[in-house]
């Protein structure tokens, strides 16, 4: 028998026999793009000559790769971040694609975030 399983994510148990769960099973899982985004993010502050705020994103994809990212500490930088760009190089900058992103994906922990960014 042969099985071909394509991108999968959440709690996934390929098993050979049966499987039994007493007490529920549980996962973290952060999108691949959203890490992409804080990486992106810190090189473009770097090229725009913004070390603190390059320092701040690199703590942002620090956080991100914890089993349970904090959200409020990630959105508390990345506002400070965006607070930052957008007074500096205006909303149209190229840090704006990767914040954009990282606070869509914060949800309502987001929306200064976006406000920073004119959204």
């Amino acid at each position: 028998m042969v099985f071909n399983i394509g991108s999968q994510q959440g709690n996934i148990n390929n098993v050979a026999r049966d499987q039994t769960i007493n007490h529920g099973q549980h996962g973290n899982f952060v999108a691949s793009q959203t890490v992409d985004f804080a990486v992106e993010l810190s090189e473009t502050l770097r090229r725009m000559g913004m070390d603190r705020a390059a320092g701040e994103a690199d703590e942002v994809r620090q956080e991100l790769a914890q089993p349970q990212p904090n959200r409020e500490m990630i959105s508390a930088r990345l506002t400070r971040i965006a607070a930052a760009v957008t007074a500096i190089a205006g909303a149209e900058s190229a840090a704006r694609a990767p914040l954009l992103g990282l606070g869509q994906w914060l949800g309502d922990l987001g929306t200064p975030i976006l406000r920073a960014l004119g959204m």
